[in-house]
């Protein structure tokens, strides 16, 4: 865990050092390392959750039991027994049924998906750069994340960008070049472009342009090293279902 926050810091204090400010995190402070603690502490949280469920449980089993032996008292004592009715049960295993219910969104509140200051759509945890880098450089600050350099494979998703833009209104690097093979386009994985959301009059190679950047109204081709703010995406933590 330290060893993560650690590379962190090192590409904020070496690599991003030459130009300033360089840090790949808001001055909020890295996200990373942020959620180490609430990570920590979900495990003992759903430790102490689920106890207190089964004292609660054990409590409501206890009650039933001891109704239903006042009962067998009362009856072999030759006096009117005290009669456990169906509907009782039934209301208290509802009781129960409704905590159940209660822990359970409890529980579920507490996990989050995606890190702290990153966004999350289907499945999938985006962050937003507040910093600028080349497109090389913006391919290994994802990686020193455990991410990569966005892949935009929907309509949805590239929607869903796009109002990351338009609020931000600043184009951004995206996972998507042709600088090993001219007008051959493969995402960061070497996976071939299967849809496409260009421009009008993109891409052109103007000016060896081999690198993809993001604007609301579409795709552009532009110089490798030209600095650019950039999207990082990685599969979200799947929550456990209880």
């Amino acid at each position: 865990m330290a060893e993560m926050c650690g590379l962190e810091e090192t590409y904020e204090n070496q690599k991003l050092t030459e130009k300033e400010p360089r840090q790949l995190w808001s001055s909020r402070g890295s996200p990373g390392c942020r959620t180490r603690l609430p990570l920590l502490l979900l495990p003992l949280l759903l430790s102490l959750g689920l106890f207190l469920l089964l004292i609660t449980i054990l409590i409501q089993v206890s009650k039933i039991h001891q109704s239903m032996q006042r009962g067998a008292w009362d009856h072999q004592e030759n006096e009117p027994p005290v009669a456990v009715s169906p509907e009782w049960i039934q209301s208290e295993l509802e009781e129960i049924r409704e905590q159940l219910t209660r822990m359970n969104a409890t529980l579920t509140g507490l996990c989050r998906p995606c890190p702290w200051n990153w966004g999350f759509f289907q499945g999938s945890c985006y962050f937003f750069s507040q910093t600028q880098n080349t497109w090389k450089a913006s391919v290994s600050a994802c990686q020193d994340i455990k991410a990569q350099l966005v892949i935009i494979d929907s309509a949805e998703e590239q929607q869903f960008l796009k109002f990351w833009d338009t609020r931000n209104n600043r184009p951004a690097w995206i996972g998507l070049s042709d600088h090993h093979n001219e007008g051959s386009w493969l995402w960061v994985d070497n996976t071939p472009v299967n849809l496409s959301f260009w421009k009008e009059g993109e891409p052109n190679n103007h000016g060896d342009e081999d690198c993809v950047d993001f604007y609301s109204d579409g795709w552009n081709d532009d110089r490798c090293n030209r600095e650019n703010f950039f999207i990082c995406e990685k599969p979200s933590v799947p929550c456990p279902e209880f």
